[in-house]
């Protein structure tokens, strides 16, 4: 059966004053029906990019390429823009990562949650509106039918983001994408979120392209991990396969950055990974990693082979135990 979502080789390249920013470098995954897959890396790595390059929300300055772009078996790399706004908000949906800046202040939640109803599905004012009230009830907001009425100034961060995964769902996708959904929100109303999130997927059998920062967040919903490094996926895989035995160093720096409950003594120092990310303008060659990296070789500096053994898949020239490697 052919995968939900199938991306190969996307490059996304911004023109910027002094040449092109390579923001996103050859990217490629899989999503599947009732998968959640989480893009995992730090901020400035291309993670969201990735996701409006996926949509075409692009902005004006970016440029897409992409070898294979298709959903449900559909290309979407040459798809017209007419075609891309009925798929857009319809089958595929993508939740904001700040919902206070995504919802329209001049407009009710009612008004904003039957919109995207009505004109996909030509549906009428009542019909779109029960469809909102079922769905906010479902998402666990009280007084459901009352809340259409209010602005989104009026809610809570953790009422917006409901409402905005509602609105996601009105028209009954087959591709969420979420963009860091619960970074604003406090630990609490996080995990309500996630779990709502595991709910809704178990319901409805979406795929979930899940966009973060936080490995707590995909050790906890993800059936798969894809780990990004200065535009370019280093290591993915199935979460247990990653988790247990990491193979970029980068993706051990980011574990080894975890705070341990009982481990970490109150005041201690916390883990970090030296060094800063390199520049993505201009030429790139070798491992973006390298400059970072403990044991790096002279041969980091050559273009990097993907390797791969069962369920898991690494950009790294050093064997899955490089703690006796010699640095260059």
């Amino acid at each position: 059966m052919a995968p939900l979502l199938d991306v190969e080789g996307l490059v996304v390249d911004i023109a910027v004053h002094s040449g092109a920013l390579h923001a996103v470098r050859d990217v490629s995954f899989q999503v599947d029906r009732g998968e959640t897959l989480c893009l995992v890396g730090e901020s400035g790595c291309g993670k969201t990019m990735t996701a409006l390059a996926l949509m075409g929300l692009l902005p004006s300055a970016a440029r897409r390429r992409v070898r294979r772009l298709a959903f449900q078996g559909e290309s979407l790399a040459t798809a017209a823009a007419d075609r891309m706004a009925s798929l857009r908000g319809h089958r595929m949906v993508m939740v904001f990562q700040e919902p206070m800046t995504a919802l329209n202040p001049a407009y009710t939640i009612g008004n904003q949650l039957a919109e995207g109803h009505r004109r996909h599905l030509g549906s009428s004012r009542l019909v779109a509106r029960e469809r909102a009230v079922e769905l906010l009830e479902k998402l666990g907001v009280n007084a459901a039918s009352e809340r259409l009425r209010q602005y989104p100034h009026q809610l809570s961060g953790g009422l917006r983001q409901r409402v905005m995964i509602a609105m996601a769902l009105m028209c009954a996708p087959s591709l969420l994408i979420a963009d860091e959904p619960t970074t604003a929100l406090d630990v609490t109303v996080q995990a309500q979120i996630l779990r709502l999130l595991i709910e809704l997927q178990r319901d409805f059998g979406i795929g979930i392209l899940l966009i973060t920062h936080d490995l707590g967040v995909v050790a906890r919903v993800a059936h798969r991990v894809a780990v990004m490094y200065a535009g370019e996926i280093v290591e993915s895989g199935t979460t247990a396969a990653v988790f247990a035995a990491p193979r970029h160093p980068y993706t051990r720096g980011l574990m080894t950055s975890i705070p341990v409950p009982g481990q970490t003594p109150p005041g201690g120092r916390l883990g970090a990974i030296p060094g800063i990310v390199p520049s993505l303008i201009g030429e790139m060659r070798g491992c973006a990693f390298r400059d970072r990296c403990a044991h790096a070789l002279t041969i980091c500096t050559a273009p990097v082979a993907w390797r791969a053994e069962e369920n898991h898949g690494w950009r790294c020239v050093l064997s899955p135990s490089p703690a006796h490697a010699e640095v260059a």
